[in-house]
Order: structure tokens, then C-alpha cells, then sequence
């Protein structure tokens, strides 16, 4: 037997991550106010037949007081062969002369059981004319007769069939409890596994509990499972190769935009995969530009060019070549936008006054010798070049230290950031999110960032990054900066 059957929950308490409709349904039961029709919708393996199968338990048990007999009808359920359950797949049975066929068998009493309940599942595959047939019986049911309809496309179902149903919406169980369950199945049948490895295979799962369980089903030969045993078997999870690709998709890189789709199909990673991850970073990113009031058009664009390369997927015969286009296309985007960008690595020119030391420096002294020599101090550049230290000078060289900052990641993430405060040699960078502050403050990027400040400053200068909500007091006194603000709204653009 199957993990995922062995393990499927055989009371209300069992159930994870849906204790919104497990709660209501007892409490229904309880008071006797169950209803004759439900309507489950939500997306595959996420407990819709499980808790159908555990409220037909409820209907089929009401009034009998023989525990044997109780314990002999749970039981059938729990096998799938008691004569009064009826689990039908609309699929293979969804055309008119099977609804008709059903409604002629709901007249007939049950035999067993208190009541006969009817689990139609993926209910949205009927015909049209069947759902008509169906709604009369769905209004008006014999007493003791009871549906469960289960779909994963609430969108394909009249609102005339919705209207007669107490509706339920199932949502994505949270990787917690996937994992609480994964660990608990493991300690029951002796499986060795990581705590990075039932992560992963939750997040692969992408909210199924149905399917998590299988992949470890799969799993439960080896030895001892770790992390990489999954991703030989789901292709990783294609976050890395989203990041991948935002960072180059920033650069204006085309090249690498191809190379990292390149990659996600070597990996295998399904393409529609790889795009959601995309969706969902570009998402968070939209999240973090309304919350530090920066601009969200780039990011809207972006949205909506990953979710028109989805639906363009499921109909193309080279799914690859609309992933490229459309990452491609936000490249060249990109570039307009990042024009600008670039441009403002002016700061840069600044050896403007350069002409101004040298020109007095020959008039002053004659002597053609001394002319061969202004070349050589290099210490009035550096003076220029090696303001004093403040708050205002840092802000002032904030664009080109962004500019220099490599790799383009950090880069990238800088952008986003802002600087707030300056003391004690050390200099303060807020960012609107986790991602960005984290990336900086790894050891090797605030070195380089460190080492930037060094060469324009002429003194070792340290950099200290952490959220805007961590202290809001240095961050509104960031505000008048404009110059600042206008850099913030650029980076949230390019990204």
C-alpha cells in the first residue's frame, strides 16, 4: 500500500491545513445541521476526497447507536466498498445518460448505512447538459440522500450548480505542515531523512500534501535521504535559476538570459515552474516598491509578461522559445531603462576641475620644467577625490559607489538600498527588503563595497545594512534627499 493511503487521515483531527473547513463541518455535525449538497473547490492533493470521504462518515453514522455496525460503515469507507458510498469521477462518467442513470439510483434507500452520499469528483468535467439534469436533484434530494462535488476549476462551474451548494475553498497547505507530516510518516516507517530534505520536498510539492507524500514514498529506499536525493528526483526547485535570470535580465545581459534557460531545461525543471518562481520574486519586489513608495511600472510590466508566457506555454509546440521571448523582450526593456542608469555614473567626470589647478599652477611658474612635473601630483586629485567624511559626501558618492560595485547582484541589490546615517567610521544602509540587506552584508560583498568607500574616502570606512522598519527615525531623515529617493525609484524600475 501506498504511503499517501496508508497515511490518509481517518478522523477530522488528522487533517492538516484545512482546519478552516474541518472546523466548520464538525460543528455542523455536532448541531445537526449538515446540508444535502457541498461543493469543495481547490487544486490537486490538498485533502478535497479526504475530508469528503470523512463527512460522509458523519452522514452515514447519524443515529445509529451499534458501535459495530458504526466501526463496519467507517471501516467501508475507509476501503471504498460499502454499497452506499458512491465515489464517482466525472471525468470518465460526465455526459447526460450517466447523470440520468445516477438519478434514477437516488430514489432507492440505503441499505446499510443512515444515508447514501454521492462524492462526484472533478465535477467541472460534466457537460452542460448534464449540470442541468443534475439541478433539480441538487435542490431538492430525498431526505436521506447527500452530495460532495469536488473540483480543482471553481471557474467551470455554473453558478446555478454553486448556488445549491454550500461552497468550501481548499487552500495550499504551508510547507510547516507538510513538514510536520513528512517527519511524522518518517518516524513511523523508519526513514532517515534531512530536515533540508523534507523542506525541499515540500516546496516541490507546492502546497500538495498528496504529492509530497508520494515523492517520499519514492524516496523511502534509500538508505538515507539528504537534499540532493531530492532534487535528482524533482530538478531542484528552479528558485537559484530564477535569480539567476533576474540578475541578468537587470544587466541587460541577453546572453545570460539564454544561458540560464539553457540550464533550467537541463535540470529538468518543468519551464512553467521556473516561471512561477519568476512571478513570485517579481512579486515580492512589486510588495517592497509600494512600501518604500518607489515606482512599480517595471515590475507590473514584468508581471505581466511572465503571466502571458504561462498561458502562451500551455498551447505552444516549443514551450522553450516563449520563455525566451519573453525574458528576452524584458531585457531590451530593461536596457532603455537602464540607460539612464548608467549615465549617472557622471560623478564619475568630476575631474572637471582638474583644469582648474593645472591652468594656475604653469602661469604662476614659468619654467618649462616645472610643466613636466604637473603631471605627477597626483595629490590635488586626491584631495579632490577625498572629501571629509559626512553624511552629505557619502550621499554625493552614493552613484558611483553603486556603479562600481560588482558582482551585478550586489549591485543590483544596492540600488535598493539608501544611506541614513554616518558614525563611529561606520556607514548606515537601509533597505526595503530582507533579500537585498542580506545580499550586501554577506562577507564578501560589504568588503567590496568597504573597499569602494575606501578608495574615494582615503580611509577605511565600515558599512553597517539593515532594514528601513528597524529604526524609521533615520530613514524619514533620508527622505529630503531627493537625489537618494530618485536612485531608490530607479533600481525598484530596473527591477
Amino acid at each position: 500500500m501506498s504511503l499517501y493511503n496508508k497515511y490518509r487521515p481517518k478522523v477530522f483531527t488528522d487533517v492538516q491545513g484545512q482546519e478552516h473547513v474541518v472546523a466548520t463541518l464538525e460543528k455542523a455535525a455536532v448541531s445537526g445541521k449538515l446540508a444535502h449538497a457541498y461543493l469543495f473547490a481547490g487544486s490537486r492533493g490538498i485533502g478535497k476526497t479526504t475530508i469528503a470521504r470523512l463527512l460522509a462518515k458523519e452522514l452515514m453514522t447519524r443515529g445509529i447507536e451499534d458501535e459495530e455496525l458504526k466501526k463496519t460503515i467507517q471501516k467501508g469507507v475507509d476501503e471504498g466498498n460499502i454499497v452506499d458510498l458512491l465515489e464517482i469521477d466525472a471525468a470518465s462518467n460526465r455526459g447526460i445518460d450517466d447523470v440520468r442513470e445516477l438519478i434514477e439510483k437516488v430514489q432507492y434507500s440505503p441499505i446499510v448505512a443512515s444515508a447514501k452520499v454521492y462524492i462526484v469528483d472533478e465535477v467541472h468535467m460534466l457537460t452542460k447538459e448534464a449540470f442541468n439534469a443534475l439541478l433539480k436533484t441538487l435542490e431538492e434530494p430525498p431526505e436521506f440522500v447527500f452530495f460532495i462535488l469536488a473540483t480543482t476549476e471553481l471557474n467551470k462551474i455554473p453558478t446555478t450548480i454553486q448556488s445549491r451548494c454550500q461552497c468550501f475553498p481548499f487552500r495550499h497547505i504551508r510547507e510547516e505542515d507538510i513538514i510536520r507530516r513528512l517527519q511524522y510518516i518518517a518516524d513511523q516507517e523508519h526513514i532517515t531523512i534531512d530536515r533540508e530534505a523534507l523542506r525541499a520536498i515540500a516546496t516541490a510539492s507546492e502546497g500538495g500534501m498528496r504529492d509530497a507524500i508520494s515523492l517520499l514514498d519514492q524516496l523511502q529506499s534509500l538508505e538515507s535521504v539528504g537534499i540532493e536525493d531530492v532534487k535528482k528526483r524533482t530538478g531542484g526547485t528552479g528558485m537559484e535559476y530564477s535569480v539567476n535570470a533576474l540578475e541578468a535580465i537587470t544587466a541587460n545581459d541577453k546572453d545570460a538570459v539564454l544561458k540560464s534557460i539553457a540550464k533550467v531545461e537541463d535540470a529538468g525543471i518543468p519551464l512553467d515552474v521556473f516561471l512561477r518562481h519568476l512571478l513570485k520574486s517579481t512579486r515580492t519586489n512589486l510588495h517592497d516598491s509600494i512600501a518604500a513608495n518607489h515606482s512599480t511600472e517595471h515590475s507590473l510590466k514584468m508581471l505581466d509578461v511572465f503571466l502571458k508566457a504561462i498561458r502562451d506555454m500551455r498551447t505552444s509546440p516549443v514551450p522553450g522559445l516563449v520563455v525566451e521571448a519573453a525574458l528576452l523582450s524584458l531585457c531590451t526593456n530593461d536596457g532603455t531603462v537602464a540607460a539612464p542608469a548608467i549615465k549617472k555614473a557622471a560623478p564619475k567626470e568630476e575631474p572637471k576641475p582638474e583644469p582648474v589647478l593645472k591652468k594656475p599652477e604653469p602661469v604662476k611658474e614659468k619654467p618649462v620644467a616645472e610643466e613636466v612635473e604637473t603631471p605627477e601630483p597626483v595629490s590635488s586629485p586626491s584631495i579632490i577625490n577625498a572629501p571629509e567624511v559626512s553624511i552629505e559626501t557619502i550621499r554625493e558618492s552614493w552613484t558611483s559607489v553603486v556603479n562600481e560595485a560588482t558582482p551585478s547582484s550586489v549591485k543590483m541589490s544596492l540600488k535598493n538600498g539608501r544611506v541614513t546615517n554616518y558614525e563611529n567610521n561606520t556607514i548606515t544602509i537601509c533597505f526595503s527588503s530582507s533579500f537585498h540587506r542580506d545580499k550586501v552584508r554577506g562577507v564578501d560583498a560589504s568588503r567590496s563595497v568597504e573597499a569602494i568607500f575606501e578608495k574615494i574616502f582615503k580611509q577605511k570606512l565600515g558599512i553597517h545594512c539593515k532594514l528601513d522598519d528597524d529604526n524609521k527615525a533615520p530613514v524619514e531623515a533620508a527622505k529630503p534627499q531627493e537625489d537618494i529617493v530618485n536612485l531608490a525609484d530607479a533600481a525598484a524600475e530596473i527591477f
